[in-house]
Order: structure tokens, then sequence, then C-alpha cells
């Protein structure tokens, strides 16, 4: 089994930087192969909008990506209804989520290694009247697992949630023992099965402020949390906590862990966007499949104007790659079932 790894790369929302971000690949190309999913015609009209030179080359399975400076391996998808940079068109919705699932079903297939997507903007496309609340939810159903976890990393930190996309009035009944369980489950498995992490070290937040002080600030921690990670530990895990979530992301408590735990969304993702954006890289951990994806949003506001900082989704691809390799080493050392039975 070869270590050369191939990456399918999303292009995400046509209107806004991710059709850019694309083409600025050829420009430093990677050490793994990329073919980029996406609509032909748009990747040409981005291009000749930025006064780019790239030569998009069709891709099938089976084929080798191009790797070669100023040029890009691209598997077309149809259904882009328009290429405007900067204006969002709900006709494209259904383009969009079209790239998601070939690619996914592409690594499910054997096709790809990985995934990695640009970003897509979730407003138009629930204006489709699609309910879309994220990647992250879609692959999961796509997938057929019952939960995934979004994890956010950087070089020195990793963040990982038990909530993801809900609002903030909902995510106390969300808190469950099932869904920290499950969650805290994935997290130790994939940190072992992707980054080589024997025995993962977990920090993991409280809901409230200061974790409830001791019932006083709610009593999530003393009900649900506490007596979940102790089950949790006598299983084995590494598992600190729950600490008071303005505390925890401190070098006192970083400096010895592998991961971080947060309850919610807003909880831990602003401490890690602040330490690293736009080398950040967010990471579906659960799935079946290798996903990665950049760690900011569609910014219209700079589609079409060749400012766009390319940074993140060189992370994503780079990640993505060492997941996926770790995976293939993982397989490589697993034993045949047939053979030693």
């Amino acid at each position: 089994m070869s270590d050369e790894v191939v990456l399918a790369l999303t292009a995400g929302e046509p209107a806004g930087i991710g059709p850019e971000l694309c083409l600025q690949l050829a420009a430093a190309p990677c050490d793994a192969g990329v073919v980029v999913v996406a609509s032909l015609p748009l990747l040409e009209a981005r291009a000749r909008l930025l006064g780019l030179n790239v030569d998009l080359h069709p891709w099938q399975p089976g084929m080798a990506p191009k790797k070669d400076a100023g040029e890009l391996s691209v598997l077309h998808v149809e259904g882009c209804a328009s290429f405007h940079a900067g204006k969002l068109d709900v006709a494209n919705s259904h383009y969009v989520l079209e790239t998601l699932k070939i690619a996914a079903k592409g690594c499910l297939a054997g096709d790809f290694d990985g995934m990695v997507t640009a970003p897509v903007h979730k407003g138009i496309i629930n204006e489709a009247g699609i309910a879309f609340s994220g990647h992250t939810e879609f692959l999961q159903e796509l997938c057929e697992v019952e939960r995934v976890v979004m994890m956010l990393a950087t070089e020195e930190l990793r963040v990982a949630l038990v909530t993801t996309h809900l609002p903030l009035k909902d995510v106390s009944a969300a808190v469950t023992p099932e869904r920290i369980t499950q969650v805290a489950t994935i997290l130790n498995a994939d940190l072992k099965k992707f980054f080589g992490i024997e025995k993962p070290r977990i920090l993991v937040a409280g809901l409230n402020p200061h974790a409830g002080e001791g019932g006083h600030l709610g009593r999530e921690e003393i009900d649900v949390i506490e007596p979940t990670l102790e089950k949790l530990r006598s299983e084995g895990m590494q598992l600190i906590g729950p600490l008071p979530a303005d505390t925890l992301f401190t070098p006192h408590w970083l400096d010895d862990a592998d991961a971080a735990l947060a309850m919610y969304h807003d909880q831990g993702l602003p401490v890690l966007k602040f330490q690293g954006f736009g080398r950040a890289v967010n990471i579906t951990l659960g799935l079946p499949i290798v996903r990665t994806s950049v760690d900011h949003g569609t910014a219209l506001d700079l589609a079409g104007t060749g400012k766009a900082d390319s940074g993140s989704l060189y992370t994503a691809i780079r990640v993505g790659g060492q997941m996926a390799r770790s995976l293939k080493s993982a397989n490589r050392k697993a034993p045949n079932k047939e053979t030693s039975e």
C-alpha cells in the first residue's frame, strides 16, 4: 500500500473565496495529490478575473493528480448557475451540496484518501429550502454515523466540541451523559488513530461559569458532567475536569494536555481562533473518512480581489494528508482477519 495520498478539495460557495483559494494551490503545489471538485467554468471565470494563468486538467478516478506549478486537476461538477464573485445566488445551493456528496462518496469508494472543504454559506443554502447546519452534520448524515466530533486545531492547541451549531438556549439540554460519552470516546480514539497519541490527556470544560461553583451557578457539572467523566475514567480515559473554561485555556493546564473538550461552539473556538486564526484546521472526527477544512468563512468581501489568504487551506491539506497517511499505516499494521483465522 503506497504512502501517496489523493485528497478531494471542494471549492465551496461559488461567490466566496473558495474558488480562488483552490486556484492559488497551483502556485505552490502541496505534498499530497489534490483534486479540486468544482465547476470547471467557475474556476476558469475566477482565474480570468484574477489574471491567473492556471492549466485546469479534467480528472477521473484512477488518474494521478497534477502536482506541477501552474496546473490543477479538476473533477468537474455540473449545476453551477452563476460565477459572480461576492454575489450570492440561491440557485447555486444544490451544486454546492453536490460537490460535497461527490467528494465524500469518492472517499467511501476509495477514489480519494480524504476530503478537504473550502467554506460554504449556510444561510444561502437554507434560503434554497434545504435544511443545512454545516459540513459536520451533513457528512455525518451522508456517511450514516450516529455521532461525529468537530475539532479545530493549530500546531499548539486542539479543541473539540460536545455540541456544535446549536442556539445557546438549547445547549444545556443537549449536554447529556450519552452525548459526552460518545464525543469523548471518539475524540480519544481518533487522537490515537490519526495523531499517534498513545494515551491522550484531555481537558474537559464545565458548562457554567466557574464550572458551576459547587452548584451555586448551575448543577450540570454535578448531575451530568462529572459522573460521566468518572465512568469514562474507570474505563481508562485520561479526562481532567470539569474545569472552569476561563482558566482551562492557560499554560498551567494546556502544557500537559493533548486536547481540550468544550461544551459548546463559542466556549472553545474563540480561544483557538484568537490563538491561531488563518493557520488552523477544522477536523471532523468519527467519520469513516478523513475530512479537514479551513478555519474561516466565505469572505464575500474579499472574493475576486486576489487578497484572500490561503494559509488555512494549506494547513487543512497538510493535516488531511497526515491523517490519511496515518490511516493507511494503521490499516497496514492491522492483522488480516482472513489470514489470522
